[in-house]
Order: structure tokens, then sequence, then C-alpha cells
């Protein structure tokens, strides 16, 4: 061993991995020889191996901050993002207050979804080492997700001052002054970092999008153009090229980037209505009056949207929940949701409302029953477990009890989408349209199956035109569910409505 030190320290790794290779064939379970192997293979490049080795000293000894370190970053370098945020939170329980394990789980709990999270470690790695560069940039950045625009300038400029070469802290500068409708900053600071790295993707779609709201066209469309070439089918991109042509009075050429963007996201709403004006642009008014329409019945359907950060923390406690339940921790799985859970509506029950929404998502309906039952007993204005007890009765068949809960839903919340949707699909299923129809069309809903509904439902009513449109939009959400599009097709030919069933059939 003393050797295999003696030789990597004069640089000569290859006779140290040899001599090291010699060490644990006879003694696999020591530990420094796998850390000193693991940290060898690193300096040549053999990123894997080393990976290994780290991993073996980890097994052999649990508790050893290193490898924690190590192996936590190589998880999270890697997509391994649960296992990095359990490996990192043992290395800071054996080393509190560490800057360097704090900053990577900071990391780890930001792309879990978790800003809070994030924030407390960056804070505590900052207060470790409060000139850190790169930990300046990270609370900034992490400062501009939880939408504290103004305060996550402050940070990253002063992360500026200390290493002005900091990786991207002119796209984040970018990021956080657009945040702050500073749009003349925001644009500087893109062309900046347009400059030093020409193929950041993401940069050079946020320097679009500022360009765009300054109504710089021209620049706008060379940016997305640049962008087409590194994302050839980023939809977002494709749209906002066909809003520049549009505004330059390229009508035909607008068309075509709005059509291809639909084909790649039919859920685009925004293109509807940017089609209806190209298509006036050239003079072709029914189509242009059929885009209006269309993007009028998409907008029915646009209700309150999560942002992405939002989204990321919902899907990070679904699949968190869903492990733990799936694992049979259902006490932990409650704890989560009490933790995360927040708001006016709130009450002692809602915390057992997502776990047994959750395990309806599971399959397991015993336990689901008994956790939404459970809610109402806690507080009988909880949100959300007569609609969920309204789903199970469904799925078990029993029309009149979905009934009843749904409109128990409805009485506590008489806008709840999902109680309204659901309590459509009885309506139809008791074939009393015109209500179905309402129900439907006031839940605002995006759920293939309900639009399908909605749609059967005004053709029995004799509302052909609204029962195009809604099957123009049930085709946009649909399009990847091959049953919905084989239904739709089936009753839209039924309803005389061929070539409309063709074109559908076709795009999907």
């Amino acid at each position: 061993m003393h050797e295999a030190v003696a030789f990597a320290q004069r640089g000569d790794e290859q006779h140290a991995l040899a001599l090291i290779g010699a060490v644990l064939s006879h003694h696999p379970a020591f530990v420094p020889a796998l850390k000193l192997q693991g940290a060898l293979l690193e300096e040549t490049g053999h990123d894997v191996e080393a990976a290994l080795s780290f991993r073996k000293a980890l097994n052999y000894s649990p508790n050893d901050a290193e490898m924690l370190l190590r192996v936590g970053t190589n998880d999270l370098v890697t997509g391994h993002t649960d296992e990095a945020i359990k490996l990192l939170e043992r290395r800071i329980r054996a080393v509190p207050g560490d800057e360097e394990g704090n900053y990577y789980l900071a990391q780890a709990y930001h792309l879990k979804g978790n800003n809070d999270l994030a924030l407390t470690a960056i804070r505590k790695a900052l207060k470790a080492s409060p000139n850190d560069a790169p930990i300046l940039q990270k609370y900034g950045e992490l400062l501009c997700s939880s939408g504290v625009s103004d305060e996550a300038l402050q940070w990253l400029k002063k992360a500026q001052n200390v290493d002005p070469s900091l990786a991207r802290i002119n796209f984040d500068l970018a990021i956080a002054s657009y945040n702050s409708m500073d749009l003349k900053a925001a644009a500087e600071y893109a062309t900046i970092q347009a400059a030093l790295q020409p193929k950041d993707v993401d940069n050079l779609i946020l320097l679009a999008s500022v360009q765009v709201k300054l109504a710089q066209w021209q620049e706008a469309k060379g940016s997305l153009q640049t962008v087409l070439t590194l994302r050839q089918d980023d939809a977002p991109s494709i749209l906002q090229l066909g809003h520049c042509e549009l505004e330059l009075k390229n009508y035909q050429a607008s068309i075509d980037a709005l059509n291809r963007s639909l084909q790649l996201d039919p859920t685009q709403v925004q293109a509807h209505y940017l089609l209806s004006r190209a298509y006036n642009g050239l003079g072709n008014t029914a189509e242009a009056q059929h885009e209006a329409a269309l993007h009028r019945e998409m907008m029915q359907h646009v209700s309150f949207n999560l942002t992405k950060a939002e989204a990321n923390r919902e899907n990070s406690l679904s699949d968190q929940a869903r492990q733990l339940l799936a694992d049979g921790h259902e006490a932990e799985a409650l704890q989560l949701f009490e933790d995360s859970t927040e708001g006016p509506s709130t009450t002692r029950g809602s915390a057992r409302v997502s776990v047994g929404a959750t395990y309806l998502s599971l399959g397991n309906s015993e336990a689901a029953e008994r956790n939404l039952r459970h809610a109402l007993e806690l507080d009988p204005r909880t949100r959300g477990a007569h609609t969920y007890l309204g789903i199970l009765a469904l799925q078990q068949g029993n029309l009149s009890q979905a009934e009843t809960s749904f409109e128990a839903e409805l009485a506590l919340d008489p806008n709840h989408p999902l109680a309204l949707g659901e309590l459509g699909e009885v309506r139809y299923h008791q074939r009393r349209w015109a209500e179905a129809s309402e129900l439907l069309t006031k839940s605002k809903t995006t759920i293939p199956a309900l639009l399908y509904m909605l749609c059967d439902s005004d053709f029995q009513l004799g509302k052909t035109q609204a029962a195009e449109l809604t099957a123009e939009a049930l085709a946009a959400y649909g399009k990847n569910e091959p049953t919905i599009m084989q239904a739709l097709t089936k009753l839209l030919r039924l309803n005389g409505h061929t070539e409309l069933a063709d074109r559908l059939a076709h795009q999907s």
C-alpha cells in the first residue's frame, strides 16, 4: 500500500494501480486501497470504474464521510437523485455544517422539486463559506426558482463579482431579470451568454422570448432558427417562430410553422389563435374562423396551471408517497403529506385524502377507502375525500353511491373541477345528456375519456358544432391514447363526420 502511494505521488498511476490491484486480490475489503484505487481511476479518466471502487469502499465502511460525499455526488450526476439525497443527508449528519455536502444536497432537493429544503441546505453551505462563488450562484438560482427574483439578482451579482468566470452566471442573471420584468437587462445578459456559449439552447430560447416581448421579431426569428438547428423538434420554439413569421407578415411560413408545432404538441392553445390571424392575413376567412372557434373551445378547457417548480414538487411528492405506500410505510407517507400540505382549505384530514388518492392510483381500494373515510371523520369539511370516494364507487360500478359522493363534494365546493367532471360522467351513464354536457363543460376537463363523453353528449343533443370542436380538443389531449382515439373516430363516423374522423385519425 505504501509503495502504491509512493508511485501515485510520483505520477505513475499505472504502477500504483497494479500494486493496489494486488492488495485487493488478497484483501478485497481493505477500504484505504479501494479509496486510492477509485482516486487513481478517476485521475486516469475511468470514471465508471472509479465509481464502483468508491461504492465498494462505502459498502465496507458505511459511515465513511468522504465516501458518502463521493458516492452521493456520483449518484446525483448520474441521475439517481433519490439515492443521492439519502447519502448526502447521511454525510451532513456525519459532518454537520459541511458546505460541500449541503451544496450538492441543495442541488438534489431542487431536482426533486423541493425548493424549501434546497434553500435550507444552500443557506447552511453559505453560512460555512459566505464568499464561495458557486454557492452564492446556487443560492441566487434557487431564490429565482422560488419566485424571489429581486433578491436572487442581488446574490447572483455578488457571485459574479467574486468570480466573473462562473459558468452560466449570465444566463442565471438573465432569468432573474426576465422574471423581474427588466427585459432590457435580460436581453443584455442573454446576449453575453450567447456570445460565450453559442450552443446554450436554454439561453437562446430565453433570448428569443425576451426579443418577442420586445417585439424584435427579426432578431427573435434568428435566435429561434439557431435553437431549431440544435433542437429540431422543440414545439414551443416552433410556435414562437410561427408567431415571428406572422408579425413579419410571412403568413404561409407562419401557418407552416404553427401547424408543425401542433403536430408535435396539439395542446398548444395559442397556436390556434395565431393560425386564425395568419389565415386572415392570407384572406382565408373560413379557416380563420374555424381556428378562432377552436381556440375558444380549447380555452374552455384551460384551468389554473401549476408553475414548473410547483409541478416538479407535486410530482416528487407523488413519487415518494407511491414508493412509501408500495413498501408498506403508510405512516411515513402520511407524515410526508402533512409536512407539505398547506393552504386556506387545509384541514386535519387533508393529508389522509392525499394518502387515499395515492392508494387509489396504486389499485388498493380497501386502503384508499379507509383513509378517505378517516379524513372525513377527522373533519367533514375536508376537500377531495368525497370525490375520490365517488371515483372508487364508479370503479366498483356503484353509480348511485358515486352520485351521492360527488354531490356531497359539490356541496362543500360548487366549483370543484374533478367532482364536476365525474358527476358529468355519472349523468352521461344515466343518459341525461344536457346535464352531462353542462357539468363536463364547467369542469374544464382535459381528461380524454371525459372529453369523449362531452362530445357524445353534444351529438346526442344535436349540438353538432360544439361536438366537432370538442372532438378536435379531444384529439389534442388524447393523441397518445389509441383506444380513445379509435372510439372518437367511430363516434364521428357514426354521426356522419367521416372527413373530420379521417383528419383527426391521421393527426394521431
